[in-house]
């Protein structure tokens, strides 16, 4: 007996060595239940006959952990490698447009700029981080979503207000909301020890982007990742100029100029296990980059722009984390470098702009009871820019900003109950030409949340916070504009929702449901907004004074056998409260829909995998005042997928073909830049 059982071990290892791949892993779950097994009973028939028990290879298995969306006290979003894939996610950008309560500012094309705004607080209360690690611009201090690719990627989650893990940096913990984008850590099977992931992606007006992922096993501790990426686009598409705000009268069919865009994007990734709950991980990160910048679309002109935009940047982050039973700690330390280069043939102009940061941070989780945990993190940072006019400006070029950030968080759990507080301190001061400015800025925030679960299915979740944000370099001196005195943003966030999760048994199969439903609340006092002015490169600013915003987001996921779809639903009342009985008093501020939605189905089956996706925003306005001529009608861009993998002797081979805005929807995102309509992408993935 423990002879058959041996070799059908044996066959079961072999196969499971020979189809080394991710996603074979998954298909192939009856036979590593079958192969465990057999595991547990060979001692039994060993022992039966007498026979030598012989030691099989060593199985590595290893994941990350996931956020959890209903879980959780705050609102937090999340879309795994296999979703971001399904949905043919390029760009950071592509794979939040699936997130309910989302407002994705983009200016044009592939190479236009993409910013987020979560709950109609502004890019700018929105913290991105890269592996918990905060991705930080201090000139303007929104962060493009278009600059990173996610080939590379585990998964990105979205979580309002904060997130609710151990061990985060206090200035993860500042921020109104947290973008967080997390590197796929390599899994092997016995005696891997290089895999690779080659693609290439092309499609409408010249676009192509080829990839390769290389990663390797060097030893049983260390493991490593590279991740390179190539994006091209002409960007030269065809849109409808409307001669009249109403799109009622007269229009031509015309095509957008100067957009062109390159970018080339590399990530190197080393792991490593210093011993059992003591890991460390670095990550070196290099973007260089063109993209032209066209100009606004006027009534019965297309003025050609002489204005590009060239980038590079650089940063190298690393990550030491320490687990024990009662206690965990984490380091955190980051050095990053960035130069901007701003050209107009047509006024013979030349901005440069070069950036220097410095990052550390230190946390430190206590469970000090069966019932209660401390956490505390320290924050230090130093920004640097320095910017260089053709011609001279003689406005500031030389600023300097010490950030200190302190968290300390008590959180409380008995039973279904749990609760958090934490108070936050942030002292900031910047230096103009190595002189310091007055005054500083200094202030202390609150977070209290709740939670508690009213069975396996189902919780109820709240949370307050306020948030403070102070101006960034751009807001303050930007060289174009006079400086002003711009006051920090104070916001008072307020949420409360429910979360349900179930297994319903239909048949012979299992119906997998969740869903969400969170209504908010936003007060924000002196809020600044950011206005395009001759061109997307120069921006005006100004506080707004207060603003309340009232809103709800629903997200529900169905899970039925090969089939499923998820829904997400936004309503936004942002209203301007500065001054009663003034024209705009009451009137929605700028770029903000009331309503928004979106919706993505898959079908996959041995034949083809299909795929759709659809996304609604309801209708804007582009002025403080809502007056006709400044609507911005509502559009819906929906758009349909395909791909099937071959499975071949050594590796797999995966094509997908896409159509996006398949109804050729002619909309914008900012007035006056037209986005694309319908085009097409196809791709060709070989792992192996």
């Amino acid at each position: 007996m423990s002879i058959v059982v041996e070799h059908i071990v044996s066959f079961i290892v072999c196969r499971r060595r020979a189809f080394a791949r991710p996603g074979f892993m998954l298909r192939t779950s009856l036979s590593s239940g079958a192969f465990f097994l057999l595991l547990s009973l060979l001692p039994f028939s060993a022992s039966a006959q007498n026979d030598t028990v012989k030691t099989l290879d060593e199985v590595e298995i290893s994941s990350q952990r996931i956020p959890s969306a209903t879980r959780t006290a705050a609102p937090t979003q999340v879309l795994d490698a296999a979703k971001i894939e399904h949905i043919g996610a390029v760009q950071l950008s592509d794979a939040i447009k699936q997130m309910a309560g989302v407002t994705l500012k983009d200016y044009g094309g592939v190479g236009g700029v993409k910013t987020v705004s979560a709950r109609g607080l502004g890019s700018q209360f929105s913290a991105v981080t890269i592996d918990g690690i905060p991705v930080d611009d201090s000139q303007n201090g929104q962060v493009d979503l278009g600059r990173y690719t996610l080939g590379n990627t585990a998964y990105v989650s979205l979580s309002q207000g904060q997130e609710q893990a151990s061990l985060l940096s206090a200035r993860a913990l500042a921020a109104g909301n947290v973008l967080n984008m997390e590197t796929a850590e390599p899994s092997f099977w016995p005696g891997e020890r290089i895999k690779l992931k080659a693609g290439i992606e092309g499609g409408s007006f010249g676009y192509l982007s080829p990839s390769l992922l290389w990663q390797q096993r060097w030893n049983r501790r260390l493991k490593s990742s590279f991740f390179v990426n190539f994006l091209r686009s002409d960007g030269d598409y065809p849109f409808t100029l409307y001669y009249t705000a109403s799109h009622n009268d007269s229009s031509s069919v015309e095509r957008r100029k100067h957009s062109a865009v390159w970018m080339l994007s590399a990530d190197g990734n080393l792991f490593y296990s210093i011993a059992e709950g003591n890991t460390l991980t670095a990550k070196i990160h290099y973007m260089r980059g063109m993209h032209q910048l066209p100009g606004p679309v006027s009534f019965y002109s297309q003025a050609v722009s002489g204005q590009h935009s060239e980038e590079e940047q650089a940063f190298a982050q690393t990550r030491w984390r320490v687990v024990r039973d009662e206690w965990q700690t984490q380091l955190l330390a980051k050095v990053r470098y960035s130069d901007d280069h701003y050209f107009d043939t047509l006024r013979n102009a030349h901005d440069a702009y070069s950036q220097r940061e410095a990052f550390v941070s230190g946390s430190f989780h206590r469970v000090l009871t069966s019932w209660l945990n401390l956490d505390v993190a320290l924050d230090a940072s130093l920004a640097h820019l320095d910017s260089r006019h053709q011609p001279a400006t003689g406005q500031f070029s030389d600023v300097t900003r010490h950030n200190l950030a302190a968290v300390a968080a008590l959180q409380l759990h008995v039973g279904a109950f749990e609760a958090r507080a934490n108070a936050l301190y942030t002292d900031v001061a910047d230096r103009i030409a190595g002189q310091d400015t007055t005054p500083s800025y200094r202030r202390l925030t609150p977070f209290v949340s709740l939670m508690y679960r009213l069975g396996p299915t189902t919780t109820l979740r709240a949370f307050y916070k306020e948030t403070y944000r102070v101006p960034n370099f751009g807001e303050l001196y930007f060289f174009q504009l006079m400086p002003r005195g711009l006051r920090p943003e104070r916001a008072h966030q307020l949420n409360l929702g429910i979360t349900h999760t179930n297994s319903i048994p239909l048949s012979s199969l299992e119906l997998q449901l969740s869903a969400t439903l969170d209504v908010y609340y936003n007060h924000v006092n002196d809020k600044i907004v950011a206005k395009p002015t001759s061109n997307m490169y120069y921006w005006s600013m100004e506080n707004f004074g207060v603003v309340d915003i009232t809103g709800v987001d629903l997200t529900a996921n169905l899970q039925f056998s090969s089939l499923s779809l998820q829904f997400n639903y936004s309503f936004q009342a942002a209203l301007d409260h500065t001054r009663p009985g003034s024209n705009t008093y009451g009137h929605q501020i700028m770029y903000t829909p009331r309503h928004s939605g979106g919706a993505s189905l898959r079908w996959e089956n041995t034949w083809l995998n299909l795929g759709a996706t659809a996304m609604l925003v309801g209708h804007r306005y582009f002025m403080r005042q809502n007056t006709p001529e400044s609507r911005m009608p509502a559009y819906c861009d929906i758009g349909l997928s395909a791909d099937h993998s071959f499975h071949l002797r050594i590796g797999t081979l995966t094509l997908r073909a896409a159509v996006q805005n398949l109804l050729n929807t002619q909309y914008e995102v900012v007035a006056s830049y037209p986005m694309m309509g319908r085009n097409w992408k196809v791709g060709i993935l070989y792992d192996f």
